[in-house]
């Protein structure tokens, strides 16, 4: 009885070999996932941060005729560049003024930009007039 017993030995060895063998994969494998997951979320924050600070820059030039101030930006938007660019209305836009801002940002090596517009009134109430 005991010569059976030496042969299953050998047999749970290989079995728990293999086990651990497939365990350490699946592990790996869902690390590597995990850091994918990671750097597509890391990604999609900085994206709505960007989104989140044009579009306020915008409303700021539409409500107060003047933007955001860097050291505000810079403040609520630490690590996000902000540019706003501003032209007169042409054709059927003609008497207003578009306004362009474009939010950047840096999320591991992917560069983040934003470019989101606007047409105001002169005196900066929004086009729509009400």
């Amino acid at each position: 009885m005991s010569g059976k017993n030496e042969k299953s030995k050998g047999f749970i060895l290989t079995e728990i070999i293999v086990a651990l063998t497939i365990l350490g994969m699946v592990l790996a494998g869902l690390a590597v996932s995990l850091a994918g997951f990671a750097r597509f979320n890391r990604y999609q924050l900085i994206r709505q941060r960007c989104i989140a600070a044009a579009e306020a820059q915008l409303d700021s030039i539409a409500t107060t005729s003047r933007p955001v101030s860097e050291e505000d930006l810079r403040r609520l938007w630490p690590g996000l560049t902000v540019s706003v660019r501003q032209s007169p209305g042409e054709g059927q836009w003609q008497g207003l003024e578009f306004v362009e801002v474009t939010a950047s940002g840096k999320s591991y090596r992917k560069d983040v930009n934003i470019r989101l517009s606007r047409y105001v009134r002169s005196d900066g109430s929004l086009a729509e007039g009400k």
